[in-house]
């Protein structure tokens, strides 16, 4: 039986999008849970009756962030590059009641398929916007959110003008000045993607941490990192201890301990930047 105009609850839903195929498969052990895909590649899980539950683990450890960035149940302003299925902004909605977001996804057809198939709660507080993340960050108000989060992938890949230093400033410009940018990002050993998005941060910011399990960090697999920056001091012991306790423990590092472990690397810039690497074969899939 479908809720509030969602998709039938033991249906898998596909539908053609600006990216390709995007596919909603309902998971069997989640009454009303979804994993959203595009060209088999896994992009969101949601799950309507319990929006606080995050499945994925870089989404677990973003959610940690959020919940130790202010007091619990604060209301925030927080703006998305990337949508997917709305799964943060769902979170947030549900842990921080009256939070302002704004939400950019550049896949028109894909923003259409989640609203339609996956609906938000009413006066849920979140806008979700059809353009390209840059353009959207380059006409947004400065100082006007708390937390930015980017989590933008074309097909497996986050593009090369979300990467540089001119982006990264506009970042900052919209940030107050407490404010956190967190991106997600994935990367393998020896990190040459991930050591210039550090050096590129950190060219705009004061302070720059990473947020990664140790097989990852240890060079063992391709893999999701987080990169949080700041102006000032990231207060990391809250979220390093839910980090650390999580079902899939990660650490919370400084950007020097990659620095040490690979090298430094040089900022990126509007004219030299690059997509980051493509996955190996089979890295993300889902058959």
């Amino acid at each position: 039986m479908a809720h509030n105009g969602s998709v039938n609850e033991s249906v898998p839903v596909s539908r053609t999008v600006d990216g390709g195929q995007a596919k909603l498969m309902p998971d069997v052990d989640r009454e009303r849970a979804w994993l959203l895909t595009v060209d088999g590649a896994p992009q969101s899980y949601v799950d309507l009756a319990e929006p606080a539950h995050l499945e994925f683990e870089y989404a677990r450890r973003l959610g940690h962030l959020l919940d130790t960035v202010a007091e619990p149940g604060h209301p925030l302003d927080v703006l998305h590059l990337g949508g997917g299925a709305l799964a943060l902004p769902r979170y947030v909605a549900a842990t921080r009641p009256g939070s302002r977001q704004t939400v950019i996804e550049a896949d028109r057809g894909l923003l259409a398929f989640v609203r339609e198939q996956l609906p938000l709660p009413e006066r849920s507080g979140i806008d979700a916007r059809c353009a390209d993340a840059r353009v959207w960050l380059e006409a947004a108000p400065a100082g006007s959110a708390d937390i930015l989060i980017a989590d933008v992938f074309a097909g497996s890949r986050v593009p090369a003008h979300l990467t540089s230093v001119e982006y990264v400033r506009q970042a900052a410009r919209v940030l107050r000045p407490e404010g956190r940018y967190a991106a997600n990002l994935a990367d393998r050993a020896p990190f040459d993607f991930l050591r210039t998005q550090i050096a590129t941060l950190g060219s705009v910011f004061q302070h720059v941490r990473l947020v990664a399990e140790p097989a990852v960090l240890r060079g063992r697999r391709f893999g999701n990192v987080l990169l949080i920056a700041s102006r000032n001091e990231l207060p990391v012991q809250p979220l390093a201890r839910r980090c650390a306790a999580d079902a899939f423990p990660a650490r919370v590092e400084p950007a020097a301990t990659l620095e040490g472990l690979f090298g430094r690397a040089e900022p990126v810039t509007d004219s030299d930047s690059r997509p980051s690497p493509p996955p190996p074969e089979g890295a993300f899939s889902i058959g």
